[in-house]
């Protein structure tokens, strides 16, 4: 008889500088969980990311067999399904993360399909893959971040009032841009729309090859105008309908960040991006060639199994400045178009109102066929959620709470961080067993799902 598709993960975590120290992590308290025996948080020591899937870089491993996730499921295509085994190089199609950011994260892209595998060929050291990466974050706790360019009134409103940015990009680009989005910012006419994504495009890569020198000239004035007048900071008493609502909010990040990272251009790539604020249980979806950078917040984030980030700010690492201007798709809109709103997951049922009663299961579904993720909250001891058999993997990640999860005869306890793999068409059951309430995330791959709901099945 084949196993019972349920497999208790163990889960490697990565230690980089822009983690959140000792037990201040999510990530690192989800691997006290899931990771090595051996594995104990330090408390001076920054836990960035917890990995679940088969990505060579960090792979999963059963608990009981110590086997990779990957050879397993390449030894039993079963586990993922044979379409999705065909579909995606007998690996799992996306990979699953914790995030625990104390400091910013480099300002980033992540390359499209055919991109990815020009960058991989041709330096694979900083492109480790040929795939695209499209990944979306649910905020865990409350979140910041940047994503996406500003609607363009904004980025003129900010080029005038802030007067080390205008420097920075010179005042002819600056005088440009501003005289060919004049009157057209929010149009809808696809031929100005792509007049007015040139001039970005050009704005930007002014402001992207600013010199050292003068980056550094920039930020010290940017700085002391936040700290010497928070409360009017990049605002302007002739133009109030386009000042920022918390000038106080947006000061205190711009000394944030030059103190997490000094005289560096990110300070300014802020007045060009979406400032975004997620509070628990909000999500957000990145497409690929779509700029942004997280700044705080502990987070879950799936994306499609790839490990490729062109940066060009906020990072010690590689920068790939004359990738980045190139790649982007210049697209501006305001913040919550980028926001992904959620729904209810169709394929689970809640047990008997009388312990269902506020429970929930709702369904994160970007439009890309890799991944989705639900999330469960069950909020009393008994309540139970039956999910149906899918046609592909899912990895359920518990983050609050206790409860037991069940696949035919097997039934396994869940605590605070414990992973687990449940295998293609596998009815699964999750049951809160503890006081408080209990949160699953399960991300999945459901071809057939997408394929239903696209052709409104």
């Amino acid at each position: 008889m084949p196993p019972v598709p349920l497999l208790r993960l163990q889960c490697g975590v990565n230690s980089y500088d822009w983690g959140k120290v000792g037990h201040e992590s999510a990530a690192a308290k989800y691997a006290a969980t899931t990771a090595t025996p051996d594995f104990s948080i330090q408390s001076d020591k920054p836990y960035a990311e917890l990995w679940m899937g088969t990505h060579p870089s960090l792979p999963s491993k059963d608990l009981e067999t110590q086997r990779t996730l990957l050879d397993m499921v390449q030894d039993n295509q079963a586990l993922i399904s044979q379409e999705v085994s065909e579909r995606y190089g007998g690996k799992l199609p996306f990979l699953f993360k914790v995030l625990s950011i104390r400091k910013a994260l480099s300002i980033q892209a992540h390359p499209n399909k055919k991109l990815a595998e020009k960058l991989h060929a041709r330096d694979p050291r900083n492109y480790p893959d040929d795939n695209h990466k499209p990944e979306m974050t649910i905020a865990i706790t409350p979140f910041e971040g940047l994503c996406g360019f500003r609607p363009l009134a904004e980025i003129t409103h900010f080029l005038k009032v802030v007067a080390p940015l205008r420097q920075l990009v010179g005042e002819q680009a600056a005088n440009e841009f501003e005289n060919t989005v004049k009157g057209s910012e929010e149009s809808e006419d696809p031929a100005v729309t792509e007049k007015n994504k040139q001039a970005l495009r050009t704005l930007f890569t002014s402001l992207m090859r600013s010199s050292p020198e003068s980056i550094e000239a920039a930020t010290k004035e940017l700085v002391a105008m936040a700290q010497n007048s928070p409360e009017t900071f990049a605002t302007s008493s002739s133009t109030p309908e386009t000042n920022p609502t918390n000038p106080a909010e947006l000061a205190a990040i711009t000394v944030r960040l030059n103190g997490q990272f000094p005289n560096d251009i990110g300070s300014f790539v802020f007045f060009f991006l979406n400032f975004v604020k997620l509070e628990p249980g909000e999500a957000m979806f990145l497409k690929a060639d779509d700029i942004h950078a997280y700044i705080s917040g502990d987070i879950i984030e799936c994306m499609a199994s790839s490990d490729n980030v062109v940066r060009a700010g906020f990072t010690p690492k590689f920068k790939d400045v004359d990738t980045l201007v190139d790649m982007l798709t210049y697209s501006y809109a305001p913040i919550a178009e980028q926001k992904l709103e959620p729904t209810d997951y169709p394929y689970a049922v809640l047990n008997a109102p009388a312990y269902s009663s506020a429970s929930s299961c709702i369904l994160y579904d970007p439009p890309i066929e890799e991944f989705s993720v639900a999330k469960t909250d069950l909020k009393r001891q008994g309540a139970k959620a039956t999910f149906d058999g899918i046609s592909g993997p899912s990895i359920v990640i518990c983050t609050a709470g206790a409860g037991k999860i069940t696949i035919g005869p097997k039934t396994e306890e869940v605590k605070e961080g414990y992973v687990f793999f449940v295998g293609a068409n596998a009815e699964c059951i999750i049951e809160n067993t503890g006081e408080d309430i209990f949160t699953t995330f399960k991300a999945f791959c459901d071809l057939t799902g997408k394929e239903d709901m696209v052709n409104g099945n």
